[in-house]
């Protein structure tokens, strides 16, 4: 292959092939032993290192299992497929699909795992408006979040626990339908057999232990990461030090929130229009 046809600087999906050739030819493997044990073509191979052809999922996780390389390729590619999400966040959405519980608080919307298609698509196209993205990744914004939420739906599903912030449900979204809509959702969630819905009521005040949008997973090996988002920034953190005191103030907001069935109950009396 001419070396030549290689600018990892010319793209995202150039890069994800110069470093497919790089960990192969570290190996001193040849494109037609590296296509046999991920089960690709020599040639599929090498439209790949060159950029020709766009990596997907799949091929990133055979790339990883066959290069031993944990799961660096899938992330690079969820990087590739979803610039558009702030940093850290594609490698936590795949953590996530694997997670066995996940902890969630959210403030002013409701948690992308419990939006409507139409709540999602609402704000995609506000941030379309304001001119934060395009249209073209608005819809991939909403596709992605189709994803992470089918992954979900498994046949060992993870406990999932929400809290909200009361803002989450007060400020309208779409207009009554799509609220009504999205209610009914939130109403649903909670009589899953694995899952905790609970409100973090105003009244709570300084209690209150976090002021951003924090996710905690727990993996099947125990290990706990937490991911914490900002307006234009995100972080993944995997050390035990940091996230540990994270997970803390966690159970403490659950302590101080509404429990599932007050929680509920105060959905369905503002879903009947009553305050």
């Amino acid at each position: 292959m001419n070396i030549k046809e290689l600018n990892p600087d010319s793209s995202p999906q150039a890069a994800f092939g110069a470093l497919l050739r790089t960990c192969r030819e570290e190996r001193g493997w040849k494109q037609d032993y590296l296509g046999a044990e991920m089960e690709y073509s020599s040639t599929h191979i090498s439209s790949i290192e060159t950029g020709r052809k766009m990596p997907t999922l799949r091929l990133s996780r055979s790339a990883d299992r066959a290069l031993g390389t944990g799961d660096m390729f899938e992330r690079r590619w969820r990087e590739l497929k979803h610039g558009v999400l702030l940093e850290g966040f594609p490698e936590y959405a795949g953590l996530e699909g694997r997670a066995a519980e996940i902890r969630v608080f959210e403030i002013g919307i409701v948690p992308g795992l419990l939006q409507t298609p139409e709540y999602a698509r609402v704000l995609a196209d506000s941030a379309v408006k304001r001119g934060a993205i395009t249209p073209e990744q608005a819809a991939e914004r909403v596709s992605f979040l189709a994803e992470r939420q089918a992954a979900l739906e498994r046949a060992r599903p993870p406990m999932v626990f929400v809290v909200m912030d009361e803002s989450c449900i007060r400020r309208t979204i779409g207009g009554p339908a799509v609220m009504d809509a999205q209610l009914d959702r939130l109403i649903e969630f909670a009589d899953r057999p694995n899952t905790v819905l609970q409100m973090a009521p105003y009244a709570i005040g300084e209690r209150r232990t976090f002021d951003l949008p924090v996710y905690l997973l727990t993996l099947s090996d125990r290990s706990v990461s937490c991911y914490v988002e900002a307006q234009t920034q995100g972080r993944l953190d995997r050390e035990t030090t940091s996230v540990l005191p994270v997970l803390t103030a966690y159970h403490q907001l659950q302590a101080e929130s509404l429990s599932q069935a007050a929680t509920v109950g105060l959905i369905s009396k503002l879903r009947k229009g009553t305050p």
